[in-house]
């Protein structure tokens, strides 16, 4: 019988859902496009105990200056400007076990950042695919599954084409309760492994560390406390820096972004 994927079952039931299932990995959730770069590798393992049928689909995400977006599927057949980003293969065929690779090209103009959305779907093969198997194939495939686990586990992975003219430059703004950073640039910075932690205990007392990206015109705000002080990385490209913001002085002077540790 077929395994219902309800949480209480996934309890009550472990032995039904043990059939053999594919299980698909892509690795970093972001990846990035440096100025000049073409191409990225991107590989899809499969732990699971059957093959996995995955279908690569990519969509243009596309912010409005209030911060809204939407996504706009990429028409593989265009080229040129239209394309943007695609992936070659888009049709996945990994074994149990095993992994594949598929190359995310970058097509178009560059004269400004852009960003995709790229989704890897587990499939089960249909008449349509593009996977080159038999009826007598894909038939044999469902039935292996039917056992076990048919909704399939997919990911998303967001991709961050930088332009090729690259220009960095994060403006602060401090004040008594808050220090705001603005992306004053033409391309995302990442503030990497974000923590709050104690101005007096060095190490111990921090938060769990965040990503934050920071898209062009962005900001990102962060409140200031007396007892405590932001730890993180400033991202660009290549270059990194250690940054410290500074608490909130107690007589209510002004402090700045700050020191770059060491």
């Amino acid at each position: 019988m077929k395994c219902l994927l309800l949480l209480s079952a996934a309890v009550l039931l472990p032995a039904v859902c043990s059939a053999a299932a594919p299980s698909i990995h892509v690795g970093a959730m972001y990846e990035y496009a440096a100025p000049g770069t073409r191409a990225l590798l991107k590989r899809v393992r499969n732990t699971g105990e059957a093959t996995a049928f995955v279908r690569v689909q990519i969509a243009e995400v596309r912010y409005a200056a209030d911060g809204t977006f939407q996504e706009v599927p990429v028409d593989t057949a265009a080229s040129g400007a239209a394309a943007g980003l695609i992936a070659s293969p888009s049709r996945l065929i990994v074994p149990a076990q095993g992994q594949q690779a598929t190359r995310l090209l970058v097509q178009g103009d560059r004269s400004a950042e852009r960003y995709y959305r790229v989704r890897f779907v587990p499939v089960l093969p249909r008449s349509e695919d593009e996977f080159a198997l038999t009826d007598a194939q894909r038939d044999d495939y469902r039935k292996e599954l039917s056992a076990g686990v048919n909704v399939l586990t997919g990911y998303g992975v967001f991709v961050i084409v930088h332009p090729d003219q690259a220009h960095y430059s994060v403006q602060t703004e401090t004040r008594d309760g808050h220090v705001k950073l603005r992306n004053a640039g033409n391309t995302t910075v990442v503030l990497d492994d974000v923590r709050q932690c104690s101005a007096t205990a060095k190490a111990a007392g921090c938060s769990p560390a965040r990503k934050i990206h920071l898209l062009p015109q962005r900001t990102e705000r962060f409140t200031r406390h007396a007892d405590q002080v932001y730890r993180f990385q400033i991202i660009e490209g290549d270059a990194r820096k250690d940054v410290l913001l500074s608490p909130l002085a107690p007589s209510g002077a002004d402090s700045t972004l700050g020191d770059v540790l060491q």
